[in-house]
């Protein structure tokens, strides 16, 4: 946790934003995996980690701004739970660290959001996103599934405490980034042809347990890299493939890395790898460059996108002015996904809250194919933690429904692509802060141009 301060400060801020009302902080609970004391590893939600600070299961919050109430609802450990647990702080210790004087046991939450329900009081709560959230407002307050109505001002006042990083959650994310790049040195160190990529994944994961920590996402490890979010780690790397990996570590107090790497099984890229695999390089520098304060990231966007374009349309994949097809939307057929994504106590932060606030600012997205999945399109501002990562890739599907449909065809040369069904996808990824004169890399420097990678071959 942090100091005790820094939680009043936040909950007070908060209260301050939002005004009146009463605001119902959800924690997460255990969740058994194929019985219920064989668990999942827990997760606290997010939010209440970063208004309260307690990674523990079983509890719930509220901030009651009318009566100058916080509670934190949640139960003492019984003698059977020290048996197969140990022995822990009470309730009220822990909360203490948060800077909360008052507990109660979990029972008495539904009454005390009915009475204040039956007062007239303002209810405010967060989008849902487990089961078991949506069965308790259900239990509480008789919000069926499928019927919530979260709260905007609650949603608007979270991001945008949230979105702004602290000093002390700064120190804490480049934490998770050195580790995260020791992972990817470790795989790159570890690639070779004739072992699974589960070998890979494996020596990854050790790397963030070794150092306390959790994998802040399930690792992509993967020699199809034109499959975007690809977890299965069954295939045989081989001699001419490439892994494409994807992976991050979370730090004791949840605050993530994330970061992608492309690496060859073979010492050296081919010439048709390293061709395609520079133009990828060269948008993620393009985009890195133009990263500060008051830019729209949707134009940074789309200039790794036009470099991108730039770079196939000299290979012979592209015809025509690569801003004009990128404007189009055909630069999708090589790079479907978005550019980047805030990251900090979530590795999409607060994707929970919803992408329209807290990666536009309230502004309605894209429904362009491609464009759509940009999950951040808002102007830059100091304080703002976010990954750059654009690909390319050649997904076979995607090529033969598009020259089926004749789409683009006054910007895409189809017969080209086809010749690169089988070449996989390319993806290097970076996390930085943005300062108040540009940007800064979080974490270790990662190898990503192809003769840094091929000297650790």
């Amino acid at each position: 946790m942090f100091s005790k301060e820094t939680y009043v400060t936040r909950r007070a801020k908060l209260k301050q934003t939002i005004g009146s009302g009463l605001l119902l902080f959800i924690g997460n609970d255990e969740s058994g995996m194929n019985y219920a004391d064989n668990t999942y590893h827990f997760r606290q939600d997010s939010t209440f980690l970063y208004f309260f600070g307690l990674p523990y299961a079983g509890l719930s919050a509220i901030i009651d701004i009318d009566n100058d109430k916080e509670i934190i609802f949640g139960d003492e450990l019984t003698i059977d739970a020290i048996v197969w647990m140990g022995t822990q702080p009470t309730l009220k210790e822990n909360s203490e660290k948060a800077g909360i004087r008052e507990t109660r046991p979990s029972s008495e939450l539904e009454t005390y959001l009915k009475n204040a329900s039956q007062k007239g009081q303002t209810i405010h709560y967060l989008p849902p996103y487990r089961a078991e959230h949506r069965l308790k407002l259900l239990s509480w307050l008789n919000i069926y599934p499928g019927t919530e109505q979260p709260s905007v001002p609650f949603i608007m006042g979270v991001v945008n405490q949230r979105n702004y990083k602290s000093e002390e959650e700064i120190a804490e994310i480049e934490k998770a980034c050195i580790v995260t790049a020791d992972m990817h040195l470790t795989a790159m160190r570890t690639v070779r042809p004739g072992i699974r990529e589960s070998e890979v994944a494996a020596v990854v994961a050790e790397v963030a347990y070794a150092h306390n920590y959790q994998l802040s996402f399930p690792v992509i490890a993967t020699i199809n890299g034109q499959t975007l979010h690809n977890h299965y780690h069954g295939n045989m790397i081989k001699s001419g493939d490439m892994l494409l990996l994807d992976a991050g570590a979370e730090t004791e107090m949840g605050y993530a890395g994330d970061m992608s790497s492309t690496i060859p099984a073979d010492s050296r890229f081919t010439t048709r790898q390293k061709e395609v695999y520079d133009i990828a390089v060269a948008a993620h520098e393009a985009a890195v460059a133009a990263l500060k304060p008051g830019v729209l990231f949707e134009d940074i966007y789309d200039l790794s996108a036009a470099t991108v374009m730039e770079g196939l349309k000299g290979l012979g994949f592209v015809k025509g002015d690569p801003m004009e097809a990128v404007k189009a939307g055909a630069h999708a057929l090589f790079y479907p996904c978005g550019l980047g994504h805030m990251m900090g106590l979530d590795v999409h932060d607060m994707e929970n809250l919803g992408e329209v606030y807290v990666g536009y600012d309230g502004r309605a997205k894209s429904t362009q194919f491609g464009r759509k999945s940009l999950r951040l399109g808002r102007k830059l501002e100091p304080g703002f933690v976010l990954t750059i990562e654009p690909g390319i890739y050649f997904i076979p599907e995607l090529i033969d429904l598009w020259r089926s449909q004749d789409k683009f065809t006054e910007f895409i040369n189809y017969e080209k692509v086809a010749t690169y069904k089988d070449f996989s996808g390319i993806r290097n990824e970076e996390d930085y802060l943005i300062t108040e004169t540009g940007a800064r890399l979080l974490g270790k420097k990662i190898p990503i141009h192809t003769e840094e990678v091929e000297a650790l071959r």
